[in-house]
């Protein structure tokens, strides 16, 4: 009732609106650093993104550069080469002479050398292009050329007065076996002397179209890849006779998988007509050399 009297309710009362609208604010203040805190933080972030973007687009266009400029660099000429013509080429390579250790020789497979990279600098990525090939550079540059060898060597880097280019792998040897497979056709001789001889041959009559009548289209395929199998049966049985010491298996990409033999080398060519002479034609093919002036 003192109080009362003495407008001390009113006082109490106006300090508890007063203590609640301070409480009130209080929290709004709190509120609104936690979100000023929010929002430095997510501005950091944002800025930290910012920045991780601008650097990726940077290496983006770093490479797209790179891209282009290796995109833009051609060898200074390619030729392929057969006969006379291979046999000068390789006989102008082998009369370079150069200081002791001023010839290099690189059969590049996938990665390649640093060795061969040092010398060619910029023009690296022509070797990667020929990839696999043999390298032959000279420490001065004058000579830079790729060539790819039909029976190229496992990959090695050699430095020497000269370029060391084994015939081996350009030409075929006496004793190599060279076999055609198709899925109708087969043949396969020796080389001796630089001509195959002793060719032995195979065809078998496989029914190449369905005709409209008659069996089904399954059953059609069916007895096709029955007549290929029992042709590839022929082929394997030949191999398993002559048992070649050396062989290089040419012909048709789909079937070449199935004579599973150990070879020196499988290409698959495109050679048709009668099978001695698809044989020559392939075996033609497959002994030329692409020469890249780097």
């Amino acid at each position: 009732m003192l109080d009362s009297l003495l407008g001390r309710a009113k006082l109490k009362d106006r300090i508890e609106e007063l203590e609640d609208e301070k409480r009130h604010l209080e929290r709004r203040l709190d509120a609104e650093s936690d979100r000023r805190v929010e929002a430095v933080t997510a501005r950091q972030e944002a800025e930290e993104r910012v920045n991780r973007l601008e650097d990726r687009i940077a290496d983006l266009e770093g490479r797209l550069d790179e891209d282009g400029a290796e995109a833009d660099l051609a060898p200074r000429g390619t030729e392929s080469l057969r006969g006379e013509r291979l046999d000068a080429v390789l006989d102008r390579l082998r009369s370079v002479e150069t200081d002791p250790e001023g010839a290099l020789t690189a059969a590049v497979d996938d990665d390649v050398p640093s060795a061969v990279a040092d010398l060619l600098g910029d023009r690296t990525p022509l070797v990667a292009r020929a990839a696999p090939c043999l390298v032959c550079v000279d420490d001065a540059r004058l000579v830079s050329v790729a060539l790819d060898p039909p029976l190229a060597p496992d990959p090695f880097v050699e430095w020497g007065d000269g370029f060391r280019l084994d015939d081996d792998w350009f030409h075929p040897s006496d004793g190599l076996t060279v076999a055609l497979v198709r899925s109708d056709r087969f043949a396969v001789g020796v080389y001796d002397g630089g001509a195959l001889t002793d060719v032995e041959t195979v065809e078998t009559d496989v029914q190449a179209t369905h005709s409209k009548g008659g069996f089904s289209q399954s059953r059609f395929e069916r007895r096709r890849d029955e007549q290929i199998a029992t042709h590839l049966d022929d082929c394997r049985a030949i191999l398993d006779r002559r048992n070649p010491d050396r062989l290089v298996l040419l012909g048709e990409r789909t079937v070449l998988d199935d004579v599973d033999r150990e070879t020196v080398a499988v290409a698959p060519v495109d050679a048709s007509g009668e099978p001695e002479d698809a044989l020559t034609d392939a075996a033609h093919s497959f002994f030329t050399t692409r020469l890249t002036l780097l």
